[in-house]
């Protein structure tokens, strides 16, 4: 049964690394490849702006010039989503403090993101393990729980992160929602957890809100 189960995770790993190699690509296309050809029609349309002699002609290619200036912010922004460039070059705390800027920009929601300890190295698949765990939770509360508050808390331990999410929200039945969507984003997040080497504990009472758990282990990690 252990070997079963050790297989399935094995599996459930690589198609979770498959997936998150070709989102990394997707993003770094969108912001090197589009994102680059929208600004050279961009700079184009600017130079044409000031050629023109007609105020109608004049006032079109603004108006052209500005769509693609906002098409080319949408464009940044989704690659951010997608992958944030940070994860790779600064780590994992970086990468969430520069998602929580743009989550904030999107949904009106404040995160106040507390760090203590010392920030450790983590592998780069872990980290984008642990990102998406923390991503998905941060969806979850801006389609359910009903609030503007959130307060996370990274807490670097010599072996171990935890990471703490409360949103002060209006709560759920975790053993109803558990026997209602048995393969809900929730139970996606504590399986990813699982493949880390860590656990995802997550309690909410109605009314209170729903604090969510993260903990991984640091030692030894490929």
């Amino acid at each position: 049964m252990d070997q079963l189960r050790s297989k399935q995770q094995q599996i459930s790993s690589y198609i979770i690394q498959s997936q998150e190699e070709e989102i990394k690509r997707i993003a770094l296309e969108l912001h090197e490849g589009v994102g680059q050809n929208l600004y050279s029609i961009f700079t184009g349309l600017q130079f044409i702006e000031t050629g023109a002699n007609e105020p109608f002609m004049k006032n079109y290619v603004r108006e052209m010039s500005q769509l693609i200036e906002k098409t080319i912010q949408e464009i940044r922004l989704l690659s951010v989503e997608l992958h944030p460039p940070t994860l790779t070059t600064l780590g994992l705390l970086s990468a969430m403090k520069s998602y929580i800027k743009l989550y904030t920009s999107t949904f009106g929601i404040l995160v106040d993101l507390e760090s203590t300890g010392e920030e450790k190295d983590i592998p780069e698949k872990t980290s984008i393990t642990v990102f998406r765990v923390c991503q998905e939770a941060l969806a979850n509360i801006a389609k359910y729980a009903d609030t503007c508050n959130v307060k996370m808390n990274f807490i670097w331990f010599e072996n171990m992160l935890k990471i703490t999410i409360n949103d002060y929200g209006k709560g759920f039945r975790p053993e109803e929602h558990d026997q209602n969507h048995p393969s809900s984003g929730l139970e996606a997040m504590k399986e990813r957890m699982l493949l880390t080497g860590g656990q995802c504990n997550i309690s909410s009472k109605i009314g209170e809100g729903t604090c969510i758990e993260l903990s991984l282990p640091l030692l030894n990690r490929a």
